[in-house]
């Protein structure tokens, strides 16, 4: 039988959570013969393997010891970008004004409402990773902890699995920084602060990544005073200049403070307060909050898994894949966070099928043939895809940058925002090398160039694309056409000249 779990406040909507993804009365299957893929984590990944693989006709096992749905269900995107609605909504008010709207009196949030409505939502899409729903789609779920006992077995609640193949898919948790006293103080990471029901009135975030700073807008528009502190110069794995200005900027209009290239020394818990003792611009300093957030980056998890029995090599990065997902143990692979740098929802779901394509019927794909956008859900949205100018310049791959801002067309100016898009291409061609966007609605408009790049279209396809008027996405096609005007040298120019004159 699952050991019982529990997801806390108490609530009728979490309580559905884990009827669902961990109920207590499941009964695991009894092992009958060998299994064509064996899923370990009930994560992003493994959901996809093993949904992927038993469409396909595989016998599938899939061991879970936690809550089905993993991190992007229950920790991670589905409950953050929930709440980010909601500040994003605390945003557009408190800008109403200069559009002519005026709100009379404070805004004011209803922080219990909030987070009752995110576990509501996270409740509801529960569902789509129900123990019940998978075992619907006939394949084995064993809720409980295991571990390998050989190169080509598995036990989970004392049943022993065999396999032909197997994928380990047991994703990532937020990284612990060893900061003296932090573990006395008391901290919250990414699981924790969706257990909030209470708004804190001082929160500090150590670590100013993706997770960070979407937060900390959050809560900043919610009514926290809010800190932001990285031992780093860059915020949300931003490299341009212009756009960590512009992001910033937005950021500390929110009240966010940032202490960034700072190192925290210690934690002091003083009078029921938490102390942060701190260097930063060459001075220590303290400063007294009520919760500290942090995200500092996120820890494979490999832990209880006797990874040597199987023939695993790992690391504190994770398993050691190859480009086509195969760890050292040829019948076993890797996916999503465990295995790769880029910890995303939509890269764990990429190589999870890549999985199941070179596992069950030897092809031959690899994860460096991915192109992998991301994006950062700040108000405004940073998103990216390939390289940085900087990165294709020190690979001594010479680079042209075609820019266009938000402000510069017409939907723009109507939506009073700010942002811009970056096409970095080969210098010389019109071969797209990456991009970024800064905008409201990056992440929407970055795969448009993503596709572009799949598909091996330049610059001359997107300036040729038509784009409905108006709209912030002819951001894409202007910065296009920028290109296409490159093209127009004085002597093409000239000809074209002499050849107008000649048809008058």
């Amino acid at each position: 039988m699952a050991r019982k779990i529990e997801v806390i406040p108490h609530d009728t909507h979490n309580q559905t959570l884990v009827n669902n993804a961990h109920p207590a009365d499941w009964q695991n299957p009894t092992p009958d013969g060998r299994y064509n893929l064996l899923v370990i984590g009930g994560g992003s990944a493994g959901l996809v393997a093993a949904v992927g693989a038993a469409g396909l006709g595989a016998k599938v096992a899939l061991v879970e010891k936690h809550l089905l749905g993993g991190d992007c269900l229950n920790a991670g995107c589905v409950p953050s970008k929930t709440i980010l609605r909601s500040a994003r909504a605390v945003g557009d008010i408190r800008r109403a004004a200069a559009l002519g709207v005026h709100v009379t009196g404070p805004v004011e949030v209803d922080f219990p409402a909030v987070m009752e409505r995110m576990r509501r939502i996270r409740a509801d899409i529960s569902f789509h990773d129900s123990a019940q729903r998978f075992k619907g789609l006939g394949i084995d779920l064993y809720l409980g902890e295991g571990q390998f006992t050989g190169k080509n077995t598995f036990v989970v609640d004392g049943r022993p699995i065999n396999f032909r193949k197997a994928v380990i898919a047991t994703g990532a948790r937020a990284a612990v920084i060893p900061i003296p006293g932090l573990q006395e103080a008391g901290y919250i990471t990414n699981e924790g602060v969706f257990e909030l029901t209470q708004l804190p009135n001082r929160l500090a975030i150590i670590g100013a990544g993706p997770i960070g700073l979407e937060m900390a807008q959050a809560f900043a528009r919610f009514g926290s005073q809010v800190t932001v502190f990285d031992i780093m110069p860059t915020m949300g794995g931003l490299r341009d200049p212009e756009g960590l200005a512009l992001v910033r900027t937005a950021l500390e209009a929110d009240g966010i403070q940032f202490c960034l290239e700072s190192q925290t020394q210690k934690v002091d818990v003083v009078g029921g307060e938490k102390v942060l003792t701190f260097t930063h611009a060459e001075a220590t300093k303290t400063l007294a909050v009520d919760e500290i957030l942090l995200a500092a980056g996120r820890r494979p998890n490999i832990e209880g898994l006797n990874l040597e029995a199987a023939g695993v090599e790992y690391s504190k990065k994770g398993v050691t894949v190859n480009d086509r997902m195969q760890t050292t143990n040829s019948a076993i692979f890797g996916a999503g966070d465990v295995a790769i740098p880029a910890q995303f929802t939509h890269t764990a779901d990429a190589t999870a099928r890549i999985v199941l394509q070179n596992g069950l019927f030897f092809g031959r794909k690899k994860y460096s043939n991915l192109i992998i956008p991301w994006t950062v859900y700040t108000d405004p949205e940073i998103a990216h895809v390939g390289l940085f100018d900087h990165e294709a310049e020190a690979q001594g791959i010479a680079v042209d940058t075609f820019s266009f801002h938000v402000q510069e067309t017409d939907r723009g100016r109507a939506d009073g925002e700010e942002g811009f898009v970056k096409i970095y291409v080969k210098q010389g061609s019109d071969k797209i090398l990456g991009a970024t966007i800064i905008a409201r609605h990056a992440g929407e408009m970055i795969s448009e160039i993503t596709t572009a790049m799949m598909a091996g279209a330049g610059l001359s396809t997107l300036s040729q694309t038509i784009h409905p008027y108006p709209t912030q996405a002819e951001i894409i096609k202007k910065a296009a056409d920028s290109w296409n005007r490159t093209r127009l040298t004085p002597t093409v120019a000239k000809l074209f000249n002499t050849w107008l004159r000649w048809q008058r």
